[in-house]
């Protein structure tokens, strides 16, 4: 089939990424983590000539659904979020769709694959599209999410980077939640190139990570 969309776009006092998903053949598409500015969400998917059925939530921190309630209202999209934290939007309630490890969201033949990655909050998702990967507060270009806050845990961030993100090749285009990169003018890179310079990938057991992460 052919390449699906992507367009990142950055938005908000706190760099994030917000991103949307088309399929090229069918102009469906999908919005990753709505927020601080629908209608300059609404425009891009204007002018890629999309119709949006759904949000995908990475997770349900403030800085990356803040925007779900004006898109549902402006579209009337489902909006897709683990079912660990689908109790934190229950005004969103007949719109929302709980998902799990290994969900499937098809958009004609463009499949897009949810991957429950715990550690920054409990119910923390990632999106597989064919080779690109949307990680959310996951992993980051050269940083991974905090685990300092009440809900986090930093024993399951690494299980979550080192086994469960260890199963993507190399090959893998990686798309963050944040433009938090070291590297100038990086925003987006491949799980490879992270491979050879995330020290949170680097680390070799968990006592390690706990010791940078949490040091």
């Amino acid at each position: 089939m052919s390449a699906p969309i992507v367009r990142q776009l950055e938005l908000g006092p706190m760099e994030n990424f917000i991103y949307i998903i088309g399929n090229p053949d069918t102009r469906e598409g999908v919005i990753v983590d709505p927020a601080w500015d629908v209608s300059a969400i609404l425009k891009s998917v204007g002018e890629l000539k999309l119709k949006i059925v759904g949000a995908l939530l990475t997770h349900t921190h403030a800085d990356h659904c803040n925007g779900v309630a004006d898109l549902v209202e402006e579209t009337d999209c489902k909006v897709y979020v683990h079912e660990q934290e689908v109790g934190r939007l229950p005004d969103l309630k007949e719109n929302l769709v709980r998902t799990q490890h290994g969900h499937r969201l098809d958009l004609g033949t463009l499949s897009i694959d949810f991957i429950h990655t715990p550690g920054h909050t409990p119910g923390s998702q990632c999106f597989h599209i064919q080779n690109t990967l949307v990680s959310g507060d996951t992993l980051f270009i050269d940083h991974c999410g905090r685990c300092d806050f009440p809900e986090s845990d930093p024993e399951k961030m690494y299980e979550s980077l080192h086994k469960t993100l260890s199963g993507f090749t190399d090959e893998t285009t990686l798309l963050p939640g944040h433009n938090y990169a070291d590297r100038a003018k990086i925003t987006q890179t491949t799980l490879g190139d992270e491979r050879i310079h995330n020290r949170y990938l680097l680390c070799q057991n968990l006592q390690d990570f706990l010791k940078i992460r949490m040091g």
